[in-house]
């Protein structure tokens, strides 16, 4: 249904918009990526300790950060990894369905 220059009409293009704003402003998804933010938050929060002893390694280094903090750097990706995987903040969404669901309700009224 594209026009001869390969490009689509104008009302297919309107069509493929709108369908992509509904996914992007819905207020569920809106709300969830309230909670995405915050999970993370949560998740840095728990990784913390593993950040600091990181920056003191590199204040201390210099240069040579990539090589003497290599053991540290891996710390907190493990870290994060284990607490802000998409497993996990899935877990935390069915755990807190209802402050989604009470959020999205929220950002309707």
């Amino acid at each position: 249904m594209s026009t001869p220059n390969g490009t689509n009409p104008p009302e297919v293009r309107a069509q493929i918009k709108d369908e992509g704003r509904d996914g992007r402003l819905s207020f569920r998804r809106f709300a969830e990526h309230k909670m995405k933010r915050e999970f993370k938050e949560e998740a840095i929060q728990k990784c913390e300790v593993h950040m600091k002893n990181f920056g003191q390694c590199a204040q201390d280094s210099g240069l040579l950060v990539v090589l003497k903090c290599r053991d540290l750097n891996r710390k907190i990706n493990e870290c994060m990894m284990e607490h802000n995987s998409p497993a996990r903040f899935e877990a935390y969404l069915k755990e807190h369905q209802d402050e989604l669901e009470k959020r999205t309700l929220k950002s309707k009224g």
